[in-house]
């Protein structure tokens, strides 16, 4: 560790002694994408000639440095092989060692794709250990990880912590997402090439913040945040002064449509509220680790505390530490505290003149944007003070789910370090990497879009399309759609996580030279970070090698090509089932649901018919008319083809769903 930390720093001294300036994605250990004219950039001194040369072939390339002092060249690729030299001079002289020709992947998304292969608990992949000690048998695959960063308008450049591109090792892999590493490994074990991997990614984002302002200007949905991006003030004292004004405005109308769904709404935070139908949760804690996981929108939590009497009349010091998202916070119903950010530590003073002897209401308005929720707390402590007396208010508190996301106003969006305002991400982490060679990419990416999933049958497409235009090729782009999770349905539900996935599906279709990796079978219901990433990137590298690689092989689990009604069942026929299709784990096929003319969906048997189809019925029903399956958060199916890949969810109908509004 101490050696290799050594040999950054060196690299770091020697590059800034250099004249020209490089990304971190032009290193030492680097692969470019062979057989290709692959660009290589940077900076140096306006007018400056700036001359590259390859090993491969001897040849050099020259450019002269725009008044911006930036430069380019594009390098003739050969085959993959090496390890070759590239030599940038400008006067001093910058040479690039051990660099390999190959394939290029990048790899995208949220948290899922983020995960490393061992992180810490929870945060680290099956046979870990062992997984991470294998990394040292592929020093052909290259990783480089670029650093987390926003920014309202495109950036030119990037950082990475560890200095740039690595050889793969258990270090170096450890740390990397195991998603694109395990996916690299296939690529490099069928194609017998070397293979470098670009990790560009951030938990818990949205799909429209790794987009282009010039794309999302097609969606009216994004029109205006776009357009109010380019006219924030440039201080960032005054877009927090510009937000929380906003927020306050957000606050007085969504409490007016609360009031309007929940006649009873404006005494939740006063004491003797009616709080039949609220239920118990232990605070502090993650509401999104329980039976609140799949709700995103507006919580209320509260709790009544005794006031002693040597409190009366004294300022008391409220102290929750973190609260996931926004909070408003009353004492007795009137309003104590309000701050905007789950990161932030809440530290709230009661004025004296509501404190009196006896019980009293502290009552919390939570808005939860995704993932995470509830009141944190700081280092597992919440409490309330009066002086130096200070006492634990940790316990059961009553949680009432109110408004969902997708059933309130947009929310106003703070662009201060915030990763989930549009284009940000694009801004910060891809456009400085563009036009880097790539032979395509991998998204692992969703979850924090489920609530607009009808959206995302739109907005995943555009965001594909963009990358391909700012790129200049249509380079192929492999999904994965979202494993199951949560806790299993007890009958036929809606669900967002299903219209998610199909809107994944719909995507897919409508996008040339992609491909979805289905992992329905591969979540777990307490985790929405399955652990089983060997799968996924496998899956992944199906689609890669039989689409982008031209093996003949079956990439795909069944899909749903069409469906008939034959009396009182529904026939349903599949393609990607050459190999027929079979019932894993059971007799029974499992995880459809069917429903006639009342749009009412009942659970249904379903019996494989044929090589590619099935037949499903339900005694509830007579004339059926629509077919689901895998229709919910974390459906029991089974189903799969003979090369053991499972059925892709689907439904024959087209009825509004539950995120249908969110346009």
């Amino acid at each position: 560790m101490k050696l290799k930390t050594l040999f950054f720093a060196l690299t770091m001294a020697l590059s800034a002694n250099a004249q020209v300036k490089l990304l971190p994605i032009f290193t030492d250990n680097m692969v470019l994408q062979q057989q290709t004219q692959a660009p290589i950039w940077g900076e140096t001194k306006a007018g400056k000639s700036v001359v590259v040369t390859t090993s491969w072939d001897n040849v050099s390339y020259q450019s002269k440095a725009d008044a911006k002092g930036r430069w380019q060249v594009k390098v003739k690729t050969p085959k993959a092989g090496g390890p070759f030299t590239i030599t940038i001079n400008d006067g001093k002289r910058v040479t690039l060692k051990n660099v390999m020709i190959g394939e290029v992947w990048i790899c995208t998304g949220q948290s899922n794709m983020e995960m490393p292969l061992r992180g810490g608990r929870g945060w680290q992949v099956k046979n870990h250990d062992e997984e991470v000690a294998a990394a040292a048998q592929h020093p052909n695959i290259r990783l480089v990880k670029i650093d987390r960063n926003t920014n309202t308008a495109p950036l030119t450049t990037v950082t990475s912590e560890r200095g740039g591109w690595e050889v793969c090792s258990p270090e170096s892999a450890e740390k990397f997402s195991a998603t694109g590493y395990f996916f690299g490994r296939e690529i490099e074990k069928y194609q017998n090439v070397p293979v470098g991997l670009i990790m560009d990614c951030w938990g818990g984002t949205v799909a429209e913040a790794w987009t282009s302002g010039e794309a999302l200007t097609a969606m009216p949905y994004f029109r205006e945040q776009v357009k109010r991006l380019g006219s924030l003030p440039e201080s960032a004292e005054e877009r927090q002064k510009m937000y929380s004004a906003e927020v306050e405005e957000w606050n007085k109308v969504s409490a007016a449509k609360e009031a309007e769904k929940f006649s009873d709404a404006p005494t939740w935070s006063q004491p003797g509220a009616d709080l039949s139908g609220w239920k118990d949760a232990v605070q502090p804690g993650n509401l999104g680790d329980n039976e609140f996981r799949s709700f995103d929108g507006i919580f209320w939590i509260r709790r009544t505390i005794d006031i002693p009497a040597a409190w009366a009349g004294k300022d008391l010091t409220l102290r929750l530490g973190n609260v996931d998202d926004i909070d408003q916070t009353f004492f007795n119903g009137e309003k104590v505290g309000s701050m905007v950010g789950y990161s932030l530590n809440r530290v709230y003073t009661i004025p004296g003149r509501l404190v009196k002897q006896g019980q009293a209401t502290l009552s919390l308005r939570v808005l939860d944007t995704g993932g995470g929720a509830g009141i944190i707390g700081y280092n597992g402590k919440l409490t309330i003070a009066c002086g130096s007396d200070e006492r634990s208010i940790a316990g059961t508190w009553k949680v009432k789910m109110s408004l969902p996301t997708y059933d309130m106003p947009r929310l106003p969006q703070n662009t201060i370090g915030n990763p989930n305002v549009p284009t940000v991400l694009y801004n910060a982490m891809l456009a400085p990497i563009i036009p880097y060679a790539i032979k395509g990419a991998i998204w692992y990416q969703g979850e924090a879009n489920a609530d607009r999933a009808y959206q995302y049958r739109d907005l995943l497409p555009v965001m594909i399309r963009d990358w391909r235009h700012q790129w200049g090729y249509d380079f192929p782009f492999y999904i994965v759609q979202l494993a199951n999770y949560m806790a299993p349905e007890k009958g036929p539900e809606e669900s967002a996580w299903a219209e998610l996935r199909e809107a994944q599906v719909i995507a897919n279709e409508r996008t040339e030279n992609s491909g979805l990796a289905c992992i329905i079978d591969i979540g777990e219901a307490n985790d929405i970070h399955p652990q089983n990433k060997q799968e996924v990137g496998r899956r992944l590298s199906l689609l890669a090698r039989a689409l982008t690689y031209g093996e003949n092989i079956e990439y795909s689990g069944p899909k749903y090509k069409a469906s008939r009604i034959a009396k009182n069942r529904m026939i349903i026929e599949f393609d990607h089932a050459e190999s027929g299709l079979k019932a894993v784990g059971s007799r029974d096929e499992k995880g459809f649901t069917i429903a006639g003319i009342d749009h009412k969906f009942h659970p249904a048997k379903a019996r494989i018919t044929g090589k590619n189809t099935i037949e499903v019925w339900a005694d509830e029903v007579d004339f059926p008319i629509a077919v689901r399956y895998g229709w919910a958060n974390n459906p029991d199916c089974n189903i799969y083809n003979g090369e053991g890949l499972p059925m892709i969810p689907f439904r024959t109908d087209d009825w509004q769903g539950l995120t249908y509004p969110a346009q």
